[in-house]
């Protein structure tokens, strides 16, 4: 990245073991602000365990992993519980979307906006706004257990707009979806980036990755592989062994 990108998290040497599997090995990144990173590999290489490090579902045994603020300062992310994170600006959603499924979809966004704000009006204002934002509106008091996967997904990024995040980490926002489904995700991805948030994007069809991320970075085995533009990372021989097969090189994925 260049030099004047200011970082928002940075993972220094961090290793984490569950028993005797070593899930993250010494493993380096930076993400700066306003980008949209991909994080590639294959499963199993560590991305979901990166993004539950970062923002406290795990505890990392080694190293060091830095939330910087706005105004620059640093804050040891070891050190913040996991309602610190958010509150600094930490969003995320995960591979199985989990609403309230007693609520309705504009009840699972307000539940949750009405801890980021300073009064239940202005938490009911920010719940009808993401619920717009995010094109859920039509759909606003239908109870989540009836919704499709796609409608689901959305509804987990709206859940994680709703703490006002400064980055958003999505776990396979796209996984279950058709491809016109695919293409619409990507457009409200790219919607909420223009928002000046910053995006962590895990994914594993690599077509989006291309058409979406400014940068990816590929682990491989718990740690860092390589980084770099998406296409030309594409095309680096050892991504195409370890994660792409040769199918990919030859423009079949």
């Amino acid at each position: 990245m260049p030099e004047n990108c200011k970082k928002i998290i940075e993972l220094k040497n961090v290793d984490k073991s569950f028993g005797g599997v070593h899930a993250i090995n010494n493993l380096s990144f930076s993400i700066y602000e306003g980008e949209i990173l991909g994080l590639i590999g294959p499963n199993g290489c560590g991305k979901s365990t990166s993004v539950n490090l970062m923002t406290g579902v795990y505890i990392h045994d080694k190293g060091e992993i830095l939330y910087y603020n706005a105004d620059g300062s640093s804050v040891t992310l070891k050190e913040q519980s996991v309602p610190n994170r958010a509150k600094l600006g930490m969003g995320r959603t995960f591979q199985t979307p989990k609403p309230f499924s007693d609520l309705t979809v504009f009840e699972n966004i307000y539940t949750i906006a009405m801890l980021y704000n300073r009064t239940l009006k202005e938490a009911y204002k920010a719940a009808e706004e993401i619920l717009k934002f995010v094109q859920l509106d039509d759909i606003a008091e239908q109870k989540c257990t009836k919704l499709p996967i796609e409608k689901r997904k959305w509804l987990d990024m709206a859940r994680a707009l709703a703490i006002r995040p400064r980055i958003l980490m999505l776990d396979e926002c796209l996984a279950g979806l058709t491809p016109s489904e695919m293409e619409t995700s990507l457009d409200m991805v790219r919607k909420i980036n223009k928002q000046g948030i910053t995006v962590l994007f895990i994914e594993h069809v690599m077509s989006a990755v291309t058409k979406l991320c400014n940068r990816v970075v590929v682990m491989e085995e718990g740690h860092f592989m390589t980084e770099g533009d998406p296409l030309e990372v594409m095309k680096k021989p050892e991504v195409i062994r370890a994660y792409l097969g040769e199918d990919y090189k030859n423009g079949d994925a």
